[in-house]
């Protein structure tokens, strides 16, 4: 018995739509690397889902840029990009090839300069990451290597009148002893004298 005839229309519940969609997609896919195979043609896929997520595949020893490009010339189109075209697929390629996505392209080659240039960023990082913590041990040190004056952690108060003999203002600095007082002069043994 043979499959009935499909209605080409949306499909409007979502869960079907996605079956078929994975399903359809996975179907495509095989008949493209089936075609690209037996009949030695060079075919560049590129599928985009409802949601957005990216599918793509192309023939080895290509890779999907090189594809494009002979679209490209054959044709006489130009896909538009903003700003820069090169410089932004150059760039979205190489964030994917960072990310491991979209590796499927890629020779032996490629893969080991790209391998080669994950190492050397990761030696970057490493290397500024101890630098910064050099600079922050130095600064730690300086700063505990500085001579402390008590008098320091004691702000004086300009708002008080002119009269009063001491104007601290009392320390609420954790690191201070509860029990450590300031000692007040005596104004009687300045007024009076020493005594003989």
């Amino acid at each position: 018995m043979g499959r009935g005839k499909i209605e080409m229309k949306r499909i409007e519940n979502t869960t079907t739509r996605q079956v078929t969609f994975s399903k359809r997609r996975g179907g495509l896919m095989k008949k493209t690397k089936e075609l690209s195979v037996l009949c030695d043609a060079q075919i560049g896929l590129i599928i985009f889902s409802s949601t957005g997520k990216k599918w793509e595949w192309c023939t080895e020893p290509f890779r999907m840029e090189q594809i494009i490009e002979k679209y490209q010339r054959s044709t006489g189109a130009h896909i538009p990009e903003r700003d820069h075209p090169r410089e932004t697929l150059r760039l979205e390629l190489g964030i994917q090839r960072y990310l491991g996505e979209d590796m499927g392209c890629l020779q032996y080659e490629d893969l080991t300069k790209l391998e080669q240039e994950l190492e050397n960023s990761v030696s970057k990082v490493r290397n500024r990451r101890e630098h910064r913590a050099v600079l922050e041990f130095q600064k730690a040190a300086v700063e505990a290597s500085k001579p402390m004056h008590a008098m320091d952690h004691f702000p004086f108060f300009e708002e008080q009148p002119a009269g009063n003999n001491l104007q601290l203002a009392s320390p609420l600095l954790p690191h201070f002893h509860p029990h450590l007082q300031l000692a007040l002069p005596n104004i009687q043994d300045s007024v009076t004298g020493p005594e003989p």
